[in-house]
């Protein structure tokens, strides 16, 4: 019995990649903070692959989300195999004009509930005979990001953690993979704050949560240890390698800081 835990499940990438987990025959555990719309992700998809989906209403970002989620994911599931830390967001403005608290809150729910989760769930996926993380970063985690400072910061963190805890888990059942996606349809422009400008800029080089989860699960059960989506994102990122800094930089804040109002 092949069980997946998959957070920030009720829409967007989530949703996709606990789908495309259950086409697969994996049964999943599914948790957000909207309990009305996990459970309308879990009927479809008991009713179409014919797997146990069960959910838990939960905000991972309070100082007890980490631990009721995976105390309730164990006792669900002994046999946990799949850990998928997707639960994140961003916020788009200049740092000082954010607020700190709600900044301060994005950095938790991106960086240290992922790191809680996974050191709570690793016995429990050392056991099993074959095991996958996979952490959701985003093609911010390879440079600075003007307006995005601290969410592609955080995606950075993700990325070198991810990384780094792969190879110190190489000779376990445990494999590690970090997706890194570009732009894609989710509401994640629209929760960052952005505005419709820049929403439809970035709409025209979107991929579909479909197409990312469809690529991420194949990694993931592959044993890569990155994946970024999608040609252009791929091309994006690698540049950023032998780009100067200050340039892609520059370039970012073209992007973004002319849409501020």
């Amino acid at each position: 019995m092949k069980t997946a835990l998959i957070t920030g499940a009720s829409r967007g990438i989530g949703q996709a990649i606990a789908t495309e987990l259950a086409r697969r025959g994996y049964h999943v555990l599914l948790t957000a903070r909207s309990a009305e719309a996990l459970e309308t992700v879990a009927a479809t998809l008991r009713q179409q692959f014919g797997v146990e989906a069960h959910v838990l209403a939960a905000d991972l970002a309070a100082a007890d989300g980490p631990v009721r989620v995976a105390e309730w994911a164990t006792t669900i599931a002994p046999e946990l195999a799949v850990l998928v830390n997707n639960a994140g967001y961003g916020l788009w403005g200049r740092f000082e004009d954010l607020g700190l608290d709600e900044q301060q809150q994005m950095l938790r729910l991106n960086m240290q509930v992922p790191v809680e989760l996974t050191h709570r769930l690793l016995p429990t996926l050392r056991r099993q005979p074959k095991a996958y993380i996979l952490n959701v970063a985003s093609t911010a985690a390879y440079q600075a990001v003007p307006t995005l400072s601290l969410y592609a910061a955080s995606k950075a963190f993700l990325l070198s953690f991810s990384r780094g805890l792969r190879y110190e888990l190489r000779d376990s059942p445990v494999s590690v993979t970090c997706l890194s996606p570009g732009s894609t349809t989710t509401d994640f422009a629209n929760r960052a704050g952005m505005n419709d400008a820049l929403q439809a800029t970035a709409n025209k080089v979107s991929m579909t949560p479909e197409q990312v989860a469809k690529a991420a699960v194949a990694a993931l059960l592959a044993g890569e240890a990155e994946l970024i989506p999608g040609a252009l994102n791929k091309i994006s990122a690698t540049l950023t390698s032998f780009v100067p800094k200050a340039l892609t930089e520059k370039i970012a804040a073209g992007i973004y800081e002319k849409h501020l109002q």
